[in-house]
């Protein structure tokens, strides 16, 4: 099928997982307690223990980026889940049997998702302001900011779709993605410097793509510490951590949407 016909029939999958908000106004509810909750209890409760001498202040411009990212990965993660239960359900095999494209169910997950993480994104920067975060750059810095976090959520949703098809079921996807997403999100400068962590982690921290994007973000919002900057521009990675989480993103989908689609044709209802 022609490159239109996909784009048109992914749009329509989309508006499908977008309806669900409204019917199920549950998920977007807590799709954005969750983050608040990091932001305040990470600004207030570590906040003053990090920076004394600021009250927090200083911290929570260092925090947000941190927090954005590793809100927009654990995003991704409901595309591997709502693959694997509409799988389970059997409605992929509706999708299967209509004249569409055998791409647009894929893509209109993850296209779905990406919204979600900017409604996600929008309500976090509204938190992050009330408690004193800024952007201290231009409106165009901030935009470029939000959208590699977005490029690299995307990139991660087609690892989760691969996932999501290739797992007995939605309670897999969501154990899985925990077990690998949450040490990965915070070994690396989400939450702390660099130079706090012990050689190992550091070095690992340090090519880790959450490291980068978290970097990128607080440099185009402004938010970069001085002293933690004079140590965290260590490797080629944080040293361009935009190209690098491009380059990642760009190697992700090469990768996994090839694979996603494949095992999409492959799956059955179970």
């Amino acid at each position: 099928m022609s490159a239109s016909t996909t784009l048109s029939d992914g749009l329509i999958v989309a508006k499908r997982n977008l309806i669900k908000i409204k019917r199920v106004p549950d998920i977007l509810v807590f799709t954005t307690m969750s983050p608040i909750m990091f932001v305040l209890l990470f600004a207030y409760v570590f906040g003053g223990a990090i920076d004394e001498e600021g009250g927090g202040a200083a911290y929570r411009e260092f925090l947000i980026a941190g927090i954005f990212a590793q809100t927009v990965v654990f995003g991704a993660t409901f595309t591997g889940y709502g693959l694997a239960q509409d799988v389970e359900k059997g409605i992929i095999d509706r999708f299967r049997s209509l004249p569409m494209s055998p791409s647009a169910v894929l893509a209109g997950r993850t296209f779905s998702d990406v919204l979600y993480n900017v409604i996600t994104l929008v309500v976090m920067a509204l938190t992050g302001l009330i408690v004193g975060w800024r952007i201290n750059t231009s409106f165009l810095d901030a935009v470029i900011g939000f959208g590699l976090l977005l490029v690299f959520a995307y990139a991660i949703s087609w690892i989760m779709a691969w996932i999501g098809m290739l797992v007995p079921s939605p309670e897999v996807v969501n154990n899985a993605s925990f077990v690998v997403i949450f040490p990965i999100t915070f070994i690396a400068n989400t939450f702390v410097p660099l130079s706090t962590l012990p050689g190992p982690l550091k070095a690992f921290a340090e090519w880790n793509p959450v490291s980068t994007v978290t970097q990128a973000a607080r440099e185009r919002f402004g938010n970069i510490v001085p002293e933690a900057q004079a140590t965290e521009a260590t490797s080629w990675a944080l040293q361009h951590p935009e190209v690098y989480t491009l380059l990642w993103a760009a190697v992700v989908l090469i990768i996994f949407v090839p694979l996603a689609n494949a095992q999409y044709r492959r799956s059955t209802s179970r």
